[in-house]
């Protein structure tokens, strides 16, 4: 055990099959240390709570779609598009790079705090914050710049409660982003060259 942080005594993060090394795991847990600082205020915990249930599944990025498709035949159309490729993208992210780290997650039962659900997929990356980079990215290219901060408010929240209901490390996280972003670049780049963006 270590020492309490608000009066909570946060274990260990359990070692997982493939090690990313001890900067990794230093970072991890200085991130944990700080969510700590916020962790059990009403707001935060719905903030937080709430945007990691909206992220099963891609559930916020499929109602961010439907909503903007309601606007015009060709937001109609990225609607469906959008629900496509986060399908393929949750197939990479899932069945793929998480097959190959197996990482235990920082919780193996889920902190009792945060009743959330508890995936059976292994760590890392995470799948929440890669769906959130993928969704923004898109979403991005095709609204504009002036709406950036929305999207990418709503994916830093979706990514950033995992690590807060302590179902991811935050380099999880971290790598979701990057991974998510990474892979909506090479759809939007298909998209253009068959000509249906």
């Amino acid at each position: 055990m270590t020492e309490p942080v608000n009066g909570v005594v946060l274990p260990p993060s359990p070692p997982g099959r493939l090690t990313l090394g001890p900067a990794v795991a230093r970072f991890d847990r200085a991130a944990d240390v700080a969510l700590e600082r916020i962790r059990d205020h009403r707001l935060t915990d719905a903030v937080f709570i709430g945007a990691s249930t909206l992220g099963d599944f891609s559930v916020i990025w499929h109602i961010s779609g439907i909503v903007r498709g309601l606007t015009s035949d060709r937001r109609a159309t990225q609607a469906y598009l959008l629900a496509g490729l986060l399908g393929a993208e949750s197939l990479v992210v899932n069945q793929g790079l998480k097959r190959i780290f197996r990482r235990q997650r920082p919780t193996v039962e889920g902190d009792p705090r945060f009743h959330v659900r508890r995936p059976l997929t292994s760590s890392f990356p995470s799948g929440h914050a890669s769906a959130a980079a993928f969704a923004a990215t898109m979403l991005t290219g095709w609204d504009g710049r002036r709406a950036a901060p929305l999207w990418w408010s709503m994916a830093v929240t979706v990514a950033a409660s995992r690590a807060y209901v302590r179902i991811h490390h935050a380099s999880d996280v971290v790598a979701g982003m990057a991974t998510g972003g990474v892979l909506a670049l090479v759809a939007r780049r298909l998209l253009r060259r068959t000509g249906m963006t």
